[in-house]
């Protein structure tokens, strides 16, 4: 492996094969041709013009489109959609320009729909005599997505409605038990984007990346089973493990590259370094 493979990894979507779907003229995600033909196609909520899927406009505030919808996932879901992942937990559909939210949809469903999603990834670090270290956390062996993967400090989706600071704070003890009145000193440091293609679902989201400077006594300890467990890492181990393996969940090696890049490991003399940067970005 390598960073640029990393990159590569997260951003391998083939938009040929999906089409975009719009409310009131706003794209707002993008549809699997297949998925359109098996699904979208006859549902009554859709009709296509001019290449593109537009719900139906009698759907005319944000409040009646999320009811409709979900009405329409719940039905899929009863016919076997979404694998038992559905969460009840809703994200905010936004056009992609960043306009007002325009309705919410169930958090499963999302991918289903290329719906811009995303959410907070934290780096916890500790300045020791030795230099950086990393607490890394083990996703739980009993999770339904990248169970036993290594993650990112503290990371969540954005559920419709919160604040990005405020989800970070509520995901910092719920997965890591850090107190609020510390997960507050957290900076927002950076954002990290990409478009992932997994089948049929596409993902063109977003990390935002915040850093937290930890106290060397204080130890996270896993709250809610999402964790299995953290380890403190010297910051190069974690490098040389995100180089080099596929231990870490797939977009969370985005999220330490980019904390790598800020915090001058690599090199910029380095004929990579322009391409790791850029790649960070696509949104």
């Amino acid at each position: 492996m390598s960073f640029l493979d990393h990159i590569r990894r997260c951003n391998n979507a083939d938009l040929t094969q999906f089409e975009p779907w719009s409310i009131g003229g706003h794209r707002v995600g993008f549809i699997h041709r297949d998925f359109v033909s098996e699904v979208v196609q006859g549902s009554g909520l859709f009709e296509h013009r001019d290449g593109t899927w537009h719900l139906d406009p009698r759907l005319d505030s944000p409040a009646r489109r999320t009811a409709e919808v979900r009405a329409f996932l719940l039905d899929l879901r009863a016919r076997g959609h979404f694998k038992g992942l559905w969460r009840e937990e809703e994200y905010a559909v936004c056009p992609q320009e960043g306009a007002p939210v325009l309705m919410a949809m169930e958090r499963s469903a999302v991918p289903w729909f290329g719906v811009r999603a995303g959410g907070p990834h934290m780096t916890g670090y500790v300045r020791r005599a030795d230099g950086l270290h990393i607490w890394v956390p083990r996703r739980s062996f009993e999770k339904p997505t990248f169970p036993g993967q290594l993650d990112n400090t503290v990371a969540g989706g954005q559920p419709a409605g919160l604040g990005l600071h405020e989800n970070l704070v509520k995901e910092c003890g719920e997965e890591a038990s850090i107190p609020p009145e510390l997960a507050l000193q957290a900076k927002a440091v950076s954002v990290v984007g990409y478009w992932n293609q997994s089948g049929r679902q596409l993902k063109p989201d977003v990390m935002i990346c915040f850093d937290l400077e930890l106290p060397q006594d204080f130890t996270p300890r896993a709250n809610d089973g999402e964790v299995h467990s953290f380890e403190l890492w010297p910051v190069q181990r974690v490098f040389e493990t995100v180089r080099d393996t596929t231990e870490f969940k797939y977009n969370c090696n985005l999220v330490l590259i980019d904390f790598f890049v800020r915090h001058g490991m690599l090199s910029a003399d380095d004929p990579a370094f322009i391409p790791i940067v850029a790649g960070l970005r696509m949104m």
